[in-house]
């Protein structure tokens, strides 16, 4: 068990240059200029940004409205002897709830936590890994789908919501088993 933790914290510290690299050596051995390439995708990144802000302001306000109405806080009331029921702390709930939302909203509530019980904790752990295995799954749905006029998302909503689900239950399971 702790060298599978040693293991982890080593390809955890290798994951991030490591992908850098295999990028820009792929490119070379492919002759693409890599830089220019580059700064043509920030370019067309920016445009899409400027078509999108109109949805990004459209889910922001919705969201604040749901969490200053105080459904977030009465559907984690509702759902806390269900997620004691698989291990989840019912402390991290409402990320579980916020993660498919919102990005920015759900680092709120994992600075919160992490204030709170502090970083090296089994809520801290959780919902950090709670963070980086889920999407924000209706934001990209709203976003990127109405930027694009796609309004019969078919099978993506669905199909985001149940990988969300599969991120938070093996984040909750990955936590238990390494903390």
């Amino acid at each position: 068990m702790h060298s599978f933790k040693i293991i982890l914290d080593w390809l955890s510290i290798l994951a991030i240059p490591l992908i850098i690299f295999i990028f820009l050596a792929y490119g070379y051995l492919k002759k693409v200029k890599v830089y220019e390439v580059f700064v043509e995708g920030a370019k067309e990144g920016f445009e899409v940004g400027v078509k999108i802000i109109p949805y990004l302001v459209a889910m922001l306000v919705a969201i604040g409205m749901f969490r200053a109405s105080g459904a977030l806080d009465v559907l984690t009331w509702l759902l806390s002897p269900v997620t004691t029921l698989i291990g989840m702390p019912p402390e991290v709930l409402p990320m579980a709830f916020m993660r498919p939302l919102s990005g920015s909203g759900s680092i709120g509530i994992m600075t919160e936590l992490m204030k709170t019980y502090g970083p090296d904790s089994l809520i801290g752990f959780t919902a950090s890994t709670m963070f980086g295995s889920t999407e924000t799954t209706f934001y990209v749905v709203a976003v990127y789908f109405g930027s694009v006029n796609i309004f019969k998302t078919r099978y993506a909503l669905p199909a985001g919501l149940l990988a969300d689900a599969a991120g938070l239950i093996t984040a909750v399971y990955v936590c238990r088993l390494l903390f």
